[in-house]
This record gives C-alpha cells, structure tokens and sequence, in this order.
C-alpha cells in the first residue's frame, strides 16, 4: 500500500517532460520552419557553418538589433548563417503579420538573412525549435528560459548548442564576436 502510494504521489509531483517528447529533433539539422514569406528553412543546409537563432520583435527596443544582425550576416555569411524567429511573446511588441514583418524588416534594416514565420517562444504553444533550445535533454548544452526579445542561441559547425545571449548582447559585442570567431 504504502509503495502504491508513493508511486502515486511521484506521477503526481514529477514535472511533465515538455510538449516535444520522443518526436523531439535529436539534433538542430532535423528541424524545418516555415519561412516569414515563402517555402522552408532546412537547418540541414547549414552544416558546417555556425547558426545565430534570434528571436525577433518589430517595436522593441532591441528591434535597432536588426541592422547590427545583418551587418554581422554581410560580413561572415560564408561560416555564420542568422535565422530571424519573429514572436509576439514578450509585451506584444510583434503584433503584425507575417507580411507585415517581412515588409519592415526590408524597408527599415534591408535584412537578407532568413527569417522564418512568426512563432512562440515560450510557455505553452512554445515552438520544438525553442523547445529544443531551452531544454538541456534536448540540446545536451543547458537549459535556458527566452527572456526577452533578441535573445541569441549559438549553434557551432558540428550542430552543437555552444552560447546563450541575453537581448542585451549586440551583434557587434566582443562577447558574441569571440564566440563567431572560435
């Protein structure tokens, strides 16, 4: 009785694993996004280069990040890829539509590195990528909460979660510069 009870109270208490489980990617080259205008980011195709994943936000104060992002893309896209994930998570600073995101992140950063379509990035309707990032059982890194908009994950060559960045972090800080460059 007493080991059926404890057994009980363990299902009770024990956290669910996140939403993703065994369908989860084991690794960042099985996911496909949908992209912000058109067709799919394969994270396949960037094999053997690094991966900045951003979460995005049109009216934020970090949204002047875009233009230090693509600055960053212009100058090391043939090791660094940038994928812009546009989300409404954080004082809905991203209220616009796909098309709508797409429209001003051409008209007010020129931004060419791939932006997928607008997505969750936390609590319940969290996205897999996120979830795959955030969790260390998935990401075998650590595990990290998306705090705000512009926080950077970093993805070596060899498809490894290797550095988390607050928003606070710019594109052209000596912190994520190091990291690039290793």
């Amino acid at each position: 009785m007493v080991l059926s009870m404890l057994f009980f109270l363990k299902y009770l208490f024990v956290a669910a694993p996140p939403a993703g489980g065994n369908d989860m990617p084991k690794t960042i080259y099985e996911f496909k996004m949908p992209a912000l205008e058109t067709g799919t980011i394969d994270f396949s195709r960037y094999k053997g280069k690094k991966i900045l994943i951003v979460n995005t936000a049109s009216q934020c104060g970090y949204t002047p990040q875009y233009e230090g992002l693509e600055k960053l893309y212009e100058t090391h896209k043939d090791k660094l890829v940038i994928i812009g994930f546009p989300a409404n998570d954080f004082g809905a600073q991203e209220p616009g539509t796909n098309a709508e995101i797409a429209g001003f992140c051409k008209k007010n950063y020129g931004v060419s590195f791939p932006m997928a379509a607008k997505i969750t990035v936390k609590g319940d309707g969290m996205a897999d990528l996120y979830r795959w990032l955030t969790h260390k059982e998935y990401n075998k890194f650590s595990d990290s909460e998306v705090k705000w908009n512009f926080q950077k994950y970093l993805i070596n060559e060899k498809g490894d979660l290797v550095a988390v960045f607050p928003s606070a972090v710019t594109p052209d800080s000596k912190e994520l510069l190091d990291a690039i460059n290793k």
